[in-house]
């Protein structure tokens, strides 16, 4: 892409009275990108443009679009030198062009083909500046622009599993279809691909999916864009004929109301979980069917979730068999290896589309770095997330071997990071400010374009580093409550500004909730240090007292009640579920973090519950005991070591990867991450976290300068998440990669205390100590395996 647009240099051309001339012979779609860019316009300036097919003779500013194969018909004045500027050109390309010189100055859109025509008609929208009785370009704006890859897109659901689209009504997909293709997106992926599928049915739908996804189907072929569809196999054991042919039967059903369908994905696991000799043939068959309605359709499978075993079946089937009727391989989440080592294994015919989840934040693809637990704890997996500087190291890190891409997506809440993924790309270098800038000024307006940008990136580093020492939390909110006070009703109304602004005063709630509470546990703590002075049971009715605080006064209460207004704003304005019982959302870790936005951000809970049980001890010297062992808890002893994996930045011993850059998914180095659903019980808040590895990396942690002659035991609290009734992998730790502490075992689930080993002398008599965990080998699956949330390292 080569754009010139300088400030020092520019003057607005006024397009107030503007026509837009056209040839008469324009597609269907490119009648649509017309239709776009003035209806688009009349929304944001109350001007409404006229179109016409020939050139004015009144000399007012023309707005000239096309295709280049018609440019003749639309070019007026300028036709012929344009002609000569813009021969030849890659597909979905464009040419923006000011005109100046003549009778009426011109602002050309030629698009190289249908699509040119659309995205021409998308960047001349996000170059104007517009508001209430005004609209002007830039008359230095010239930009010539095609897409460096050919797949750009995002995957919607229509379930209950999604936080915002089973809410939408024809009209609303519609507008979301034009934001995504004004910053470039060429193509949309929604599921379920089956009519009788009730997983996931929703409260919310305005229709139900047999109606909406024919007619969001419509949509796309009308703005001339891709439409794919999920598909998910579900249906039980597919060694079965008969189970086979009840399959192919429903999903016909849905080939055959669709009237547009560019391609169906099946992944082949999340969800399904299909082995590959039996998954690959009835694809063979699933394929059959689909080219009946759709001959032109592809078909992509993904072999997310699958073991080394599978994988070794799957990718030999396509080595052996090289099937033409598959299209090519998608890399999606729990594919536990690069796009580009999957490019590597993947025969050549077969080309590589990246599923890249820009959506989540723990327990997902690629993981908020380093995410404090208080965040994890309050906005949980799924929330209002830009983050603009990370998703550009994702992008860099995981395309360069893909054709394309299409973003996975559970609703509007990662609205920044999908038009940032579809600007790059058409171009991969370009600039993460220049882009945030053009969606602040396109989306809320002109006068927010630096101010608004800016405040996204201040959200985004807003959740980097300790929370507690974040100081830039409250500044982002004064900065976001500046413009909240100045705005007009329009732009309060504004989702994307309601979106900020939630979660400009949820950060900034949290981090006031989180100074609070640590403060009352550390009075409290205070109390228990005092025990054998004031009496057991004294001292516990003190302490409890001092956490009670936390509910009974409570802080920050005017930050808290705007939160519950902005979250009533987002339902009305986007249909936006952020609680269950409000907005009877799916769930907290669908994105109904409203729900957590009260809880505790302290050992509190676990202290009462450990209270209660230390009431229940008849003997004061036991009692006694009880509450120093939660006094002294992360002690160590003498000459010992404690590394809170679960909750705290303070973990030395941990061997840490290379830069975010290098591994954003966290592939083969430690991270700190979270648990899927947040446990009811009463646990340490130590216990909430952890840091693992995934699929077969080995988690390491090294101690220096020991006691030569000293023995040494560990104590290990490890996390466990068993999902399904299936039991998390077992893990083994070695020392000095080759001196076993213990064999594989089980993790205990729950944890209810730590376990103890001892290290043998021989592992430590150097002064040093390397300690390694691995899980079962091979297995793939969501690949969690080594999870430790704190760890002792004790000289006895």
């Amino acid at each position: 892409m080569t754009s010139a647009s300088n400030p020092a240099t520019m003057n607005l051309l006024d397009l107030r009275r503007a026509l837009v001339v056209c040839p008469p012979d324009l597609s269907g779609p490119e009648r649509k990108a017309v239709a776009l860019l003035i209806e688009e316009v009349e929304k944001r300036t109350r001007i409404a443009w006229p179109c016409a097919s020939t050139w004015p003779t009144d000399g007012r500013p023309v707005v000239a679009v096309g295709p280049r194969s018609a440019l003749a018909a639309f070019g007026g004045p300028h036709a012929r030198a344009l002609r000569a500027e813009v021969s030849g050109g890659e597909p979905e390309g464009y040419r923006l062009r000011v005109k100046t010189e003549g009778a009426s100055p011109a602002v050309y859109v030629i698009g190289n083909d249908t699509r040119g025509v659309l995205f021409g008609v998308g960047r001349l929208l996000r170059a104007l500046r517009m508001g209430q009785g005004r609209v002007a370009l830039p008359d230095n704006v010239s930009v010539t622009a095609a897409p460096r890859y050919a797949l750009r897109g995002h995957t919607f659901g229509y379930g209950d599993m999604t936080n915002t689209y089973d809410g939408w009504d024809v009209p609303q997909w519609e507008q979301y279809i034009r934001d995504l293709v004004v910053f470039g997106a060429n193509a949309i992926r929604i599921s379920p691909c089956r009519w009788d599928e009730t997983q996931g049915k929703s409260l919310h739908w305005p229709l139900p999916p047999r109606r909406l996804i024919p007619a969001v189907s419509r949509l796309a072929q009308e703005y001339g864009i891709e439409f794919w569809m999920g598909c998910a196999a579900l249906d039980g054991d597919y060694s079965d004929p008969a189970v086979v042919e009840s399959a192919l039967a429903k999903w016909e059903e849905v080939f055959a109301d669709v009237p547009h369908l560019s391609a169906i994905f099946v992944a082949g696991g999340d969800p399904g979980h299909t082995h590959p000799s039996i998954l690959m043939p009835l694809l063979e068959k699933l394929a059959t069917t689909l080219r009946r309605y759709h001959p032109g359709a592809g078909l992509w499978v993904s072999p997310q979730g699958f073991s080394q075993e599978w994988m070794d079946i799957f990718l030999d089937y396509l080595r052996q068999r090289s099937p033409d009727w598959l299209t090519g391989v998608v890399h999606g989440p729990w594919v536990h290896m690069t796009t580009a080592r999957l490019r590597e294994l993947v025969p050549a015919k077969y080309p590589i589309q990246n599923y890249p989840d820009p959506t989540h934040c723990l327990s997902c693809q690629y993981p908020m770095p380093d995410w404090d637990i208080a965040y994890a704890l309050t906005l949980n997996r799924e929330p209002i997330n830009p983050r603009p500087r990370g998703q550009k190291v994702i992008f860099r890190f995981s395309m360069p071997p893909c054709v394309g891409f299409l973003c996975y997506s559970e609703g509007c809440h990662d609205d920044v990071n999908k038009t940032l993924w579809s600007v790059w790309g058409w171009d991969p270098e370009a600039d993460v400010h220049d882009i945030l800038r053009e969606y602040s000024r396109y989306f809320i307006g002109e006068e927010y374009t630096d101010d608004f940008s800016q405040g996204l990136l201040a959200l985004e580093r807003n959740w980097e580093g300790p929370l507690a020492t974040n100081d830039g939390v409250y500044v982002t909110l004064q900065q976001f409550q500046a413009m909240e006070t100045a705005a007009w009703p329009a732009v309060l109304q504004n989702w994307r500004f309601q979106q900020a602004l939630y979660r400009a005063y949820y950060d900034a709630y949290v981090r006031s909730r989180l100074l609070f509470e640590t403060g009352l546990e550390e009075q409290a703590m205070a109390r228990l240090r005092e025990a054998a002075g004031m009496g057991s049971l004294v001292a516990m009715a003190e302490a409890e007292r001092i956490l009670d605080r936390a509910q009974t006064e409570g802080i920050s209460r005017g930050w808290r009640t705007r939160i519950h207004q902005l979250a009533e704003a987002l339902f009305q304005s986007i249909h936006m579920q952020l609680a269950v019982p409000l907005y009877r959302g799916m769930e907290e870790v669908r994105g109904a973090n409203l729900d957590g936005v009260d809880y505790p951000l302290n050992n509190g809970p676990w202290l009462k519950a450990r209270f209660a049980e230390i009431r229940a001890l008849t003997e004061e010297s036991e009692r006694l005991q009880a509450i120093q062992e939660i006094v002294a808890w992360e002690n160590p002893g003498p000459g010992g070591f404690y590394d809170g994996l679960g909750h705290s930045f303070n973990t030395p011993h941990l061997v840490r990867g290379p830069s975010f850059a290098e591994d954003p998914g966290y592939l083969v180095w430690p991270l700190r991450r979270y648990p899927y659903r947040k446990d009811p019980r009463p646990l340490r808040l130590a216990w909430r976290g952890y840091t693992g590895m995934l699929n077969d990396a080995v988690l390491r942690m090294r101690y220096l300068g020991l006691d030569p002659e000293a023995q040494y035991k560990i104590r290990i609290v490890y996390f466990s998440e068993p999902r399904a009734g299936r039991p998390d992998p077992m893990v083994r730790l070695d020392a000095n990669d080759g001196i076993e502490i213990h064999p594989y075992i089980h993790r205990p689930w729950p944890p209810q205390a730590p376990l103890e080993f001892d290290i043998p002398w021989e592992a430590t008599r150097g002064g040093k100590l390397e300690l390694a965990w691995r899980r079962e080998q091979g297995l793939g699956g969501s690949g969690v395996g080594c999870d430790i949330s704190e760890v002792w390292l004790v000289k006895k």
